[in-house]
């Protein structure tokens, strides 16, 4: 069945960096297309990127410039590299594959 499971959360302090992970298997990872979502308390889970199985990417306004998407087919893993994180980039972030499949999540809280 689809697994997937992120990693790399954390506390960080206002403009550090975090790398997530999403380590997928039960399918054929490098033919699917993959997203990264986030979810904030009291909001609803909104779209962060999505990366195609070519390598092609789109990003939500709210991160472009700052938050790089990108996956090794050769190791079923994509990635989330998060740059000049904000306050408000908390949130706990889910890989999803949109044929189904979502993971459980993984905590980004940025604060001083």
């Amino acid at each position: 069945q689809v697994q997937l499971v992120e990693s790399g959360g954390g506390l960080v302090q206002p403009g550090g960096s975090l790398r997530l992970s999403c380590a997928a298997s039960g399918f054929t990872f490098s033919s699917s297309l993959m997203s990264w979502y986030r979810q904030a308390p009291g909001k609803e889970r909104e779209w962060v990127a999505q990366i195609t199985s070519a390598g092609v990417y789109n990003y939500a306004e709210s991160v472009k410039g700052r938050f790089t998407i990108s996956r090794d087919n050769a190791k079923n893993t994509m990635f989330l590299q998060m740059n000049s994180l904000k306050p408000e980039d908390t949130a706990v972030y889910y890989c999803h594959r949109p044929l189904g499949g979502w993971g459980q999540g993984t905590q980004v809280t940025v604060s001083s």
